[in-house]
């Protein structure tokens, strides 16, 4: 019973030592949004929101993040269902290699093949354009989606897809109207995922966008705002914020299913 208690009592010290040091650069950078960087000012300080907005031009960047993400979410989603569905469902001569190879792309950093990439869409002229960015991040999107949409897939009954079958579904009847309508924890947290990875992907944006400004990401914006107010603490905060605010958001509308999603795995949907 003491033991019990010492183990339940250092598992509470550990876990509000670690969510303290997650939160505390966190809730500091919140702090610092709202303070002014003048000593002799006091009190909230709202407008360092709008001078950011403005002076960092994130209307722009913001809609160039919101385009490429949306795109990018809605492709990859589609696909990584479709190839999941196949490949969880369907047994065709050299399913189990075409599975194996397409999960490279697992393994493959983004360091290693950016730079050749980019060169090879400068060769088509599709560089500073939004293709640039969408496409690629939608290939890189797809080797987990697939992995993740198969387990799924491969997890479900196995009877509910034959009764379905006998009464005259097809292949598109019993993705779309049975088994998707089953696997929104999995689906969700894979958009969230998708939407997580796309909107702070950096290296990508700084790559293909060498020189058109207005096709520039919010996270590849906030770096050329911060090297233009690096004396600013406080707006260099309010622009991080405004950066990280639709993340947080998509987050909190679908914690629940996110949550269930993670735990649970893509197995049980």
């Amino acid at each position: 019973m003491n033991e019990s208690r010492i183990e339940r009592s250092v598992t509470i010290v550990v876990l509000a030592l670690g969510t303290v040091a997650a939160l505390f650069p966190i809730a500091m950078i919140i702090a610092s949004a709202f303070l002014s960087d003048n000593p002799n000012e006091s009190g909230i300080v709202w407008t360092n929101f709008a001078t950011a907005w403005d002076q960092g031009h994130f209307s722009t960047y913001m809609r160039s993040s919101v385009i490429v993400t949306v795109s990018v979410v809605i492709l990859a989603t589609a696909l990584s269902c479709l190839l999941g569905y196949a490949f969880g469902t369907m047994r065709f001569r050299g399913s189990s290699v075409l599975f194996y190879v397409l999960l490279l792309g697992l393994m493959v950093p983004n360091e290693a093949i950016v730079v050749p990439l980019y060169y090879q869409l400068q060769e088509l002229g599709q560089t500073n354009t939004y293709q640039a960015l969408i496409f690629p991040q939608v290939a890189q999107s797809l080797a987990f989606g697939t992995f993740w949409m198969r387990a799924y897939f491969r997890g479900t009954s196995r009877e509910l897809v034959e009764a379905a079958r006998l009464d005259g579904a097809g292949h598109f009847r019993v993705l779309w109207s049975v088994l998707l309508p089953m696997g929104r924890p999995a689906i969700i947290t894979m958009v969230v995922l998708f939407s997580m990875w796309t909107w702070n992907e950096f290296l990508l944006p700084l790559v293909m966008i060498p020189s058109n400004e207005d096709l520039r990401t919010a996270p590849l914006g906030l770096t050329f705002f911060s090297g233009q107010y690096t004396g600013s603490p406080s707006l260099l905060a309010a622009a991080a914020l405004i950066v990280a605010l639709p993340m947080l958001v998509i987050y909190l509308i679908a914690q629940r299913h996110f949550i269930r999603g993670m735990t649970e795995g893509a197995v049980k949907g």
